[in-house]
């Protein structure tokens, strides 16, 4: 298994099981989350494709007024198919997971680890990776832009009252990496290997935020080239 790493503001988070490892992909430091990190669930619903520029979601699962605003530079773009499945808890799950993307890509790109949306979203292991995802850009001062598209995303719900798995795909072959210092894009063609597949785990917090708990992510993913 591979951690896919895009050079723009991917989530790659990993379960306590799997190696905490970063891998570049494309042209630099790409991005992968629910895998962006320097390093489940197909939701049937239609594809309704919004950028993920700011916060609150309007179908989040809680939180209401108390959810931190979320804002990604102009240059970067989180796309995301099949949000809306008619199931107000799967809409809910997709929701918070569109904005725990943008709040790990909200960080890389500002450099700023106290922005709230990271642990909002995230918590447990998929927190720690993120952090982990994170600090990679900042040792290697880059940073990322571009276009990222979510899509095949499916949420299942456990049997376990809270608990739901969502998988989905990510698509960074339009994302660059971009030096932090000098503004300069390495605009390097993607390659197969920035097709990620997503497992992750989900659990409703007591704000009644669905919030990512764990991440296992497989770069160059044959499944998720279409």
């Amino acid at each position: 298994m591979t951690i896919h790493v895009r050079s723009r503001a991917g989530i790659a988070f990993v379960t306590a099981t799997a190696a905490l490892a970063l891998t570049a992909c494309g042209g630099g430091a790409k991005r992968t989350d629910d895998g962006k990190i320097d390093g489940a669930e197909s939701a049937p619903a239609a594809a309704s494709a919004s950028p993920g520029k700011a916060s609150p979601p309007a179908g989040g699962g809680g939180g209401g007024a108390d959810r931190p605003k979320i804002t990604l530079p102009d240059d970067v773009h989180n796309v995301f198919e099949g949000g809306k499945t008619g199931d107000p808890q799967k809409d809910a799950i997709l929701a918070d997971n569109e904005q725990r993307i943008n709040s790990v890509d909200e960080v890389v790109t500002s450099g700023d680890l106290n922005r709230p949306g990271l642990k909002y979203y995230s918590a447990e292991g998929a927190l720690a990776s993120a952090v982990k995802y994170i600090k990679g850009f900042e040792s290697s001062g880059t940073s990322f832009t571009g276009t990222t598209r979510y899509y095949n995303r499916t949420v299942t719900l456990l049997k376990t009252d809270g608990l739901a798995v969502l998988t989905y795909c990510s698509d960074a072959t339009k994302a660059y990496s971009k030096d932090r210092k000098s503004g300069k894009v390495d605009m390097t063609p993607g390659s197969d290997q920035d097709y990620a597949f997503y497992n992750t785990r989900l659990k409703k917090n007591s704000a009644g935020v669905w919030q990512t708990v764990s991440v296992v992510s497989e770069g160059g993913s044959t499944q998720c080239r279409s």
